[in-house]
């Protein structure tokens, strides 16, 4: 090991301790020194235009795999505490599940993720009608999203590691969004076992604008049994109420003493039948930290292969879901309930129509950039 590697291992046995965490195994790979980018045809449109794989590998030997439709994350290989990898993304093997209508397995989301109740918002002083997706409501940037649509894609090899910048200019009106929104999402695998995801946006008009990923996690390895078991914490004290349709009310409840409350580790499974008339969770919850910084949004660990995730989020909130709608059909890639975990960092759920949310609306001049780390390690 060489100096570089033990000061790296030491600042991670540091941010453990802090954390309260035990010490962390090396992630090692037998394909250690295959790193680098592979680009490749992963398929087709319709139209006839070709679609991108970009296969991402870092020094340690981990694999991002990613896709120019809808700026995807398809795949990403990890080892466990034995040293064996697995896929822990769930996802289609060909670009065509990924052409039909699909969960949002790992796409980028927008304009604005999440839900806007009504499908309908004001802004200055104008009424603007979104697509209503999700019965009477928007969601995920409405019918033709940035999930479905072709990125310009630069792959990326820096000091720091391997990936993609991904660029779409999403024009006036797309969707029955307001103004011309030149949009970048960079995804990078770094040496640190880190995937950074960073979001930059741009108007010439104002504009609602609310980005994430919706990657499907389960660190046990794609399709191998359920998530319920998986222990997981969440750096909040309150999550959002909702109404019909899963709108936010306006409120922020105390998860103290509730069946939202991950403020300290517990299996995903342990109070979920608690949940009223839900399934399974589909929250936002409010994180601590509200100031725009980089800090810890989420901790998630795999027991029985160690694999351990944590997510570092600049955004104010964290959507918890549980793959409640995954019915098994070929539309979800044969994965039933519970399959998976979403940690979607993002604003506020229906903040165009709350005024007591922080605002989500995009002035010209300004810019949007919001950044989503996923730290790495096994246990």
């Amino acid at each position: 090991m060489g100096k570089r590697d033990v000061c790296l291992a030491f600042g991670m046995a540091v941010l453990l301790s802090v954390l309260g965490c035990s010490d962390p195994v090396t992630l090692e790979s037998s394909e250690e020194g295959t790193m680098g980018l592979k680009q490749s045809i992963f398929g087709k449109m319709a139209d006839g235009r070709d679609v991108q794989l970009f296969e991402c590998t870092n020094r340690n030997g981990i694999v991002l795999k990613l896709s120019d439709y809808g700026a995807t994350v398809l795949a990403l290989e990890l080892p466990d505490r034995a040293g064996q990898s697995a896929n822990v993304l769930l996802g289609f093997r060909s670009v065509a599940g990924y052409l039909n209508r699909h969960p949002y397995f790992g796409s980028t989301v927008g304009r604005f993720c999440n839900r806007i109740g009504g499908g309908i918002f004001n802004l200055d002083g104008v009424s603007y009608s979104l697509a209503r997706n999700d019965g009477e409501n928007h969601l995920h940037g409405g019918v033709v999203g940035f999930d479905k649509v072709m990125w310009s894609a630069e792959p990326l090899e820096t000091e720091k590691g391997v990936g993609v910048s991904f660029s779409y200019l999403s024009k006036d009106g797309e969707e029955g969004y307001p103004g011309n929104l030149d949009v970048s999402a960079v995804y990078l695998l770094t040496h640190d076992n880190e995937l950074r995801i960073e979001f930059s946006a741009s108007t010439d008009r104002a504009t609602p604008v609310n980005l994430t990923n919706h990657a499907y996690w389960n660190l046990a390895g794609e399709g191998h049994g359920t998530i319920l078991d998986h222990e997981l914490q969440i750096e909040a004290d309150g999550y959002l109420a909702v109404g019909p349709g899963l709108i936010p009310t306006g409120e922020i409840i105390p998860v103290e003493g509730t069946p939202m409350d991950f403020s300290r580790p517990k299996t995903i499974g342990s109070r979920i039948g608690e949940l009223g008339d839900m399934v399974g969770y589909d929250h936002c919850y409010a994180l601590r930290s509200q100031d725009g910084l980089l800090a810890l949004a989420a901790r998630v660990k795999d027991p029985g292969s160690g694999r351990v995730m944590e997510v570092l989020t600049t955004q104010p909130g964290i959507q918890l879901y549980t793959g409640n709608f995954l019915d098994g059909s070929d539309g979800a890639g044969g994965y039933n309930r519970y399959a998976a975990f979403c940690l979607e960092t993002q604003h506020y759920p229906d903040a165009p129509n709350k005024p007591e949310f922080a605002s989500t609306i995009l002035s010209p001049g300004d810019e949007f950039h919001e950044l989503t780390v996923h730290r790495f390690l096994v246990e």
